[in-house]
């Protein structure tokens, strides 16, 4: 908050802030309550989706902060709304809901928000308006855990698909040969065991190079036995 003397007398610049809640009472509530903080003030409020759409489309930028509730008329139109303060406004968004719903976390920060908090939690709102307007926004720690949780999802998903990327790319036997080349055995004694030529060992393993983009039969070997494709280590096969 800055001070300017003005005219003989101290004019504060406080953090303005639009709340957009369809809840009468939360939003009366809630004014009340931000506009006791001696740096903020609440300018304007919308109690529905299309009372924010016309806020947003003023061509004066109303607020510095935007408090917005996700839930609107039972409908998720907080999100796309977020969108559109930012881009009109340039405003900091903050979510505000009842309860953490994953899906809703991700997609309102895609949407542009930079933090989301829990209603029931009113009383850290000041803190975080403070610190979003100062550009100094942390994530609150329950958000930061949904975000953990899904980062190790999107992990795994992203470890599955390369599993099946690579078991469409290469053959049976490809993955064979890589697997003793793996265990230090050269492409004479492959050859020997699966009692086929040196030669064809060395097309197999020119086929393997180019499906993996490797430059080295060891290179590819590594990266299939860090997926786990390996016998004994195959993920499918440990699921049987």
């Amino acid at each position: 908050m800055n001070n300017y003397y003005i005219g003989g007398h101290f004019e504060v610049d406080f953090i303005r802030i639009c709340i957009v809640e369809d809840d009468p009472d939360w939003l009366r509530g809630l004014t009340d309550y931000l506009n006791r903080q001696p740096d903020m003030k609440v300018v304007t409020t919308g109690g529905s989706a299309a009372a924010a759409r016309a806020l947003f489309e003023q061509p004066n930028v109303l607020a510095d902060v935007v408090l917005m509730d996700i839930m609107l008329q039972e409908e998720p139109a907080g999100i796309g709304l977020a969108e559109q303060a930012l881009l009109s406004w340039g405003a900091k968004v903050i979510m505000l809901t009842s309860m953490a719903e994953k899906e809703f976390i991700f997609r309102s920060f895609q949407a542009g928000a930079i933090d989301y908090q829990i209603k029931a939690q009113f009383e850290e709102l000041p803190a975080i308006i403070r610190a979003a307007h100062a550009k100094q926004s942390a994530i609150a720690p329950a958000v930061a855990e949904q975000i953990r949780e899904e980062f190790r999802r999107l992990k795994k998903l992203e470890h599955s698909f390369k599993v099946k990327e690579v078991r469409d790319l290469i053959t049976p036997t490809e993955l064979q040969v890589l697997e003793l080349i793996d265990r230090g055995h050269t492409q004479t004694e492959i050859a020997d065991r699966f009692f086929i030529s040196l030669r064809t060992v060395k097309i197999h393993v020119g086929h393997i190079l180019k499906k993996l983009g490797s430059k080295s039969s060891k290179e590819a070997a590594q990266k299939v036995r860090d997926l786990g494709l390996f016998e004994g280590n195959d993920p499918e096969k440990r699921e049987e």
